[in-house]
């Protein structure tokens, strides 16, 4: 195997340590090397990487070329300065290639159980129909609720708060002739995907879904955001994963979403964290603002995306995309994530 100064692993095995985690959650595939291999060399070793334990993050310092493909196609994602890859999904265009992986190692250190489980959940979900990926995806989250990186979080983050919600439905529904416009309307709350708002989310996307003369759907938030993500007080309190994850498949409003998607318009603004950003991918347009910007912060939790991310958001960007930005937590903003896919049109006003 090509050796550009960067160690890489013989075998692709996460080394699990006596309590199960990972020793190498991470393995860097220095590229530049391969232009000089042959084609049977990089299919072999692309057929390596597809089958890797742990995220395998290609590492480019020079073009890309076509010859790499089958490579950048197998990999985790990969990192690259050029230019030229801004085009490709597999691809992930940065200015620095060595601050982005210690930006990435640091990310995976901190919750290697929860990063391997993302990037072998997102290689699943893109290969599969909606439900049974959205179940794969509940399958994952349920099973790291019981994890010992998710209780790290949860102790850091401290007694959960309790705040009498108001009286009226976090979610408002407006019929105009054959539109109907659907509202988050816990602006106090920054639209947090509580349970009682995803239950209101649920009964307004199954009117849509049952009523087959409104042709057009629209789903916004009010307030300064679109959605913060789900309502972080709310985790912890589920005592029975296998009842956690029948619920996560059965009240799930994306998976109604997704069944009307080519009727329904979501228009976002401000933050689109987790579960805001998961179910706004959803829709069949995403429109967007200028201030508008998504993040994931779900893996950092000892988590992976619940609300639908490992399908959604893959199907717009791409999953090597959506490994790096549920990895790290980096910001997506809006400009970007129009160039990505994550988003449709940037209008500069919001309606």
């Amino acid at each position: 195997m090509p050796d550009s100064g960067i160690d890489i692993f013989d075998e692709f095995a996460v080394d699990l340590a006596a309590d199960g985690t990972p020793a190498t959650p991470m393995v860097l595939v220095p590229l530049d090397g391969f232009g000089v291999e042959t084609p049977e060399r990089i299919a072999w070793t692309a057929e390596r990487m597809n089958q890797a334990l742990p995220l395998v993050i290609g590492v480019l310092r020079g073009p890309v070329t076509s010859g790499l493909a089958p490579l950048l196609e197998a990999a985790t994602l990969t990192l690259t300065t050029d230019a030229a890859a801004s085009s490709l999904p597999q691809a992930v265009v940065v200015d620095d290639i060595d601050a982005a992986i210690n930006l990435l190692r640091a990310a995976v250190q901190h919750s290697p159980r929860a990063a391997v489980a993302c990037g072998q959940l997102l290689r699943q979900t893109v290969r599969l129909p909606t439900v049974p990926a959205l179940a794969a995806e509940a399958a994952v989250y349920s099973m790291l609720l019981g994890g010992t990186e998710f209780e790290r979080w949860l102790t850091e983050r401290g007694a959960p708060r309790t705040i009498a919600p108001p009286e009226h439905a976090l979610v408002r529904t407006d019929r105009d002739g054959h539109r109907l416009t659907i509202t988050l309307d816990h602006p106090q709350r920054r639209n947090a995907l509580s349970a009682r708002l995803r239950e209101d989310l649920l009964e307004a996307v199954r009117l849509a879904d049952l009523d087959s003369t409104l042709t057009a759907v629209e789903i916004n938030g009010a307030g300064s955001v679109f959605s913060s993500g789900g309502d972080l007080d709310e985790f912890g309190t589920a005592t029975d994963l296998v009842s956690a994850y029948m619920v996560r498949l059965e009240r799930a409003p994306w998976r109604i979403i997704d069944r009307i998607r080519e009727r329904v318009t979501v228009r976002v603004h401000g933050a689109c964290i987790g579960a805001g950003a998961e179910v706004a991918a959803f829709g069949g347009t995403v429109v967007a603002v200028p201030d508008t910007y998504f993040a994931f912060p779900e893996v950092r939790m000892g988590l992976v995306p619940g609300a639908g991310g490992t399908v959604s958001v893959p199907r717009r960007i791409g999953r090597w995309r959506a490994a790096w930005l549920m990895l790290t937590e980096q910001r997506l903003a809006a400009t970007l994530a129009l160039d990505w896919g994550m988003v449709d049109v940037v209008e500069q006003t919001r309606r």
